[in-house]
């Protein structure tokens, strides 16, 4: 959602944390009319395969050939995203699976992984696959259409912005005009796959709020109107979890205004929940806390906010596709977020295969000699925690000129960046400020500058023009010139505690003022200052390929019921 200032402020300057684009004479082998990268191997190898098994033997019947639907709705899903990510993948996915040599099974591979021919990984998203260049607005949008064109067609027909900018229509061309697909009709057949699965699964299990939410969102697929269905997911009181939906934005990297469909079947752990239920009581603390003027704190939002811990067992599409996710914070609607807050729910399993698998290597390399073992998982499960805690604090809905318009809107294809961002340097903010109160533990707030700083490292290896990647880069970059973060003299990164605090509560009222005022020029600003990779963070980053990015999760539990 960064790309147009991408575009044009930072190509010359960023430089890729996935693998390089071919260099010359090095343009890949050709299959058919399929030109496959040379370095296929190397970039499947970037992602480790880890087993993510969960604990179903306290589901009761009813409940596991729900969970078993649940899947099979996910599958329909997963087809969803792909057609959005690149319309153009049933038929290149013919091509794809024909492949034969050396690199044909990692090409596949990674085919699968990314959900298209266009590296998540680059900063760029080169295709390792072809040479078609990907449209920024994926597939919601005209391969061809600029944003120019899309913002003159809207100031020209004013009765079309509203469809124009929702969540849930792609654009289309119709002749000479553009118009707004549902979709609900743009997907029609396999969202009545999906809402059959999941009126399946609301018949076979025996909770309640399952039932009543399954219901609601089988017919939420079938007419774009998912307010109620959200409020029911609120509710949600059942030992399994589940999200399936258009939710996040960052496909769409033209605007940011299309939302993605996604799914996570997860069955919840219990007693980590309500181990972590006292922090729910805090919020209104918390928001009253944040380091900005009264005027644009949120103090009238729902407070609900139930936090609970699972166990991931299948998931598809916009949160399967390249990295893999730690925790989500749904729903986004902001009508749902101010009556009743919003869920943060803790993926423990992930959580766990990516802190051995990657964060302790990556520490290894990133802190000074020594200093990994100041690491610690209970300090980065919380940090993850408060993460999504914090991405339900702070300005949502604004009003500029009398206008009603929300944070999203404002900032468009910056927002993503900016609120990741502002999600990390709050959530530490405010563990601190709960260590304080005798909230949250002293040994978790110990250790966690460490922990931190590794995890910027984590994050920026994602793709440095990525969402996530982009904010870390930002962090780094004010921390580093706050001194809050020193470079050692043999090119480690060190957090100096002294000040640590005091300037990760400095950016995170510049990154909450910026949402506040609903200020694109001064995202824009953040993000030229200091949304550049430097050379210090970049050889580190060099340094780190030898470790995995990320981890490709396989699910022995996918065939639950079958």
């Amino acid at each position: 959602m960064w790309r147009a200032v991408i575009g044009c402020v930072l190509c010359v300057v960023v430089m890729s944390c996935g693998r390089q684009a071919p260099g010359p004479g090095e343009s890949g082998a050709v299959q058919g009319d399929l030109k496959v990268a040379p370095d296929m191997v190397a970039r499947r190898a970037q992602f480790v395969q880890q087993t993510l098994s969960a604990d179903i033997s306290q589901l009761s019947s009813g409940d596991r050939l729900a969970l078993a639907h649940l899947v099979e709705a996910a599958r329909a899903v997963d087809e969803i995203f792909r057609l959005q990510a690149y319309d153009g993948n049933p038929a290149l996915a013919e091509k794809v699976a024909a492949l034969k040599g050396p690199d044909a099974e990692a090409a596949r591979d990674y085919y699968r992984i990314m959900y298209g021919p266009w590296d998540r990984l680059s900063d760029v998203r080169e295709p390792f696959l072809g040479e078609v260049p990907r449209p920024p607005g994926a597939s919601f949008y005209p391969a061809d259409l600029s944003p120019g064109e899309f913002e003159a067609w809207v100031a020209a027909h004013p009765e079309d912005k509203e469809a124009f900018t929702s969540l849930f229509t792609v654009i289309r061309r119709d002749g000479d005009r553009l118009v707004a697909v549902p979709y609900s009709e743009a997907y029609r057949p396999l969202l009545e796959r999906a809402s059959a699965e999941l009126r399946a699964a609301a018949g076979a299990t025996d909770n309640a709020s399952l039932k009543r939410f399954l219901e609601l969102r089988a017919d939420a697929f079938l007419v774009d109107d998912y307010y109620q269905s959200d409020v029911a997911w609120m509710d949600l009181d059942s030992a399994i979890e589940v999200v399936i939906g258009p939710y996040e934005t960052y496909e769409d990297t033209l605007f940011g205004y299309k939302a993605a469909f996604e799914a996570f079947v997860c069955v919840a752990q219990p007693e980590d929940s309500a181990r972590l239920a006292v922090y729910k009581s805090e919020l209104p603390f918390l928001e009253g806390n944040l380091p900005i003027p009264d005027v644009h704190k949120n103090l009238e939002r729902g407070s609900e906010s139930p936090i609970r811990v699972a166990d991931e067992v299948f998931t598809a599409g916009d949160s399967r596709a390249g990295v893999q996710t730690l925790a989500f914070n749904l729903p986004n609607d902001e009508r749902v977020r101010e009556a009743k807050g919003s869920k943060k729910v803790m993926l423990k399993n992930m959580m766990e295969a990516k802190y051995e698998a990657i964060l302790r290597p990556v520490a290894e390399r990133v802190l000074p000699v020594g200093a990994a073992d100041r690491l610690d998982f209970d300090s980065y499960f919380h940090f993850i925690l408060f993460h999504e805690l914090a991405h339900g604090l702070g300005p949502g809905r604004l009003v500029i000129d009398g206008r009603s318009t929300e944070v999203r809107l404002e900032l468009k294809e910056l927002y993503s960046a900016i609120e990741e961002a502002k999600a990390d340097v709050l959530g530490v903010y405010n563990l601190y400020a709960l260590a304080d109160r005798g909230v949250v533990p002293q040994a978790v707030v110990e250790p966690l500058p460490w922990t931190y700083t590794a995890g910027l490292f984590r994050g920026a290896r994602f793709g440095t023009t990525e969402a996530h990647g982009l904010g870390v880069v930002l962090q780094t970059n004010f921390l580093l010139d706050k001194g809050a973060l020193r470079v050692t003299e043999d090119g480690r990164f060190e957090p100096v505690v002294e000040g640590f605090r005091e300037a990760v509560g400095e950016l995170a009222g510049e990154l909450l003022m910026v949402q506040a005022l609903g200020s694109y020029d001064g995202s824009r600003a953040l993000v030229e200052r200091y949304g550049q990779l430097r050379p210090e963070m970049a050889q580190l980053l060099e340094e780190l390929r030898s470790i995995p990015v990320d981890v490709d999760p396989v699910y022995p539990l996918q065939a639950v019921g079958s």
